[in-house]
């Protein structure tokens, strides 16, 4: 029986995961860590993008975050994201929609506010796209 280390992935809707892995992959902000059980102790604020649990049978679930810290202990992994969603639940059209929408803004920006908005906006957008992406390519 492989080691395991326990993942909790939360969001301020609620609870998204919660279960035993061999690997979590995830998004830093300095590049994707890996973590393996009786990881070295550390936090980290994340990146927009895909965060993968690996279970024993070496299946992969993915989930997007928007952001938020990532806290690791030898036995647990927390995520505590500002919106996480199941990968497969993430909506290419809207994401589209709202990467046009922001690129659209970021062309007839008028305020140094509404362009740093839309500047956050299109990169949530594209960070959405990949995890559509990386997750179609995994089906494929």
């Amino acid at each position: 029986m492989a080691m395991t280390i326990h993942v909790d992935i939360v969001s301020a809707e609620g609870a998204i995961h919660s279960g035993q892995a061999t690997m979590v992959y995830a998004t830093a902000e300095l590049g994707e860590v890996g973590i393996a059980p009786r990881h070295t102790a550390f936090i980290s604020r994340l990146k927009p993008g895909d965060v993968r649990v690996e279970n024993e049978h070496g299946e992969q679930e993915h989930f997007y975050v928007s952001g938020g810290m990532l806290e690791v202990q030898p036995h647990v992994v927390t995520v505590l994201a500002d919106t996480a969603i199941r990968a497969r639940d993430l909506d290419e059209a809207a994401a589209l929609d709202a990467k046009r929408r922001a690129e659209e803004a970021l062309a007839g920006h008028t305020a140094q506010f509404e362009y740093a908005k839309a500047q956050a906006e299109l990169a949530e957008a594209i960070a959405q796209l990949r995890a559509i992406e990386k997750l179609r390519k995994m089906k494929g």
